[in-house]
């Protein structure tokens, strides 16, 4: 039985040595590093968007969201549609939150635009500003925390919306 013993322990050693190798060998793998990143020193304040100080501190929703009523009012106010149609079909995920405003990134689009997003789910529709993703247009959509909030959609959902824009 001490024969066993060290041979155990030995097994043992050569098993947890030979995970620290794969874990190693994984994150550079994918692009990453095995050994701490340097720290990054911190932008000045100048140097800041200035969005960085309205949502510097910010934890929640309504923080991150610094539009105004009258904003948020008018995004959500029944437009004309005309020389409007349905671009397509997307699937929404959250874009940066600490990009202010209404807008979507999407592939259905080539240019930027004035559109608007309509969500089948709460009947909610809201103005935006479409901007080209340069991904295919099947791709998905990065959405606004404001127009996520304003179409009542879950942030932490993936709802499928409607892009309406200018043809063509």
């Amino acid at each position: 039985m001490s024969v066993f013993r060290p041979l155990a322990i030995l097994i043992l050693l050569l098993a947890v040595a030979g995970c620290a190798r794969v874990s190693g060998t994984f994150d550079r793998m994918r692009g990453g590093q095995s050994e701490p990143a340097p720290a990054v020193a911190a932008q000045p304040p100048e140097a800041r968007p200035e969005t960085d100080s309205l949502t510097s501190g910010a934890r929640t929703a309504d923080d991150f969201d610094t539009t105004t009523a009258e904003e948020r009012a008018a995004a959500t106010a029944t437009a004309p549609s005309g020389g409007r149609r349905e671009l397509g079909r997307t699937i929404a995920s959250l874009g940066d939150p600490t990009d202010p405003g209404f807008w979507a990134e999407t592939g259905l689009v080539t240019s930027a635009q004035e559109g608007r997003l309509s969500y089948p789910a709460s009947g909610k529709t809201v103005t935006v500003e479409l901007r080209p993703s340069g991904t295919d247009p099947a791709a998905g959509s990065r959405v606004s925390l404001a127009a996520f909030r304003a179409l009542e959609a879950p942030l932490t959902d993936l709802p499928e919306l409607i892009v309406i824009g200018n043809p063509g």
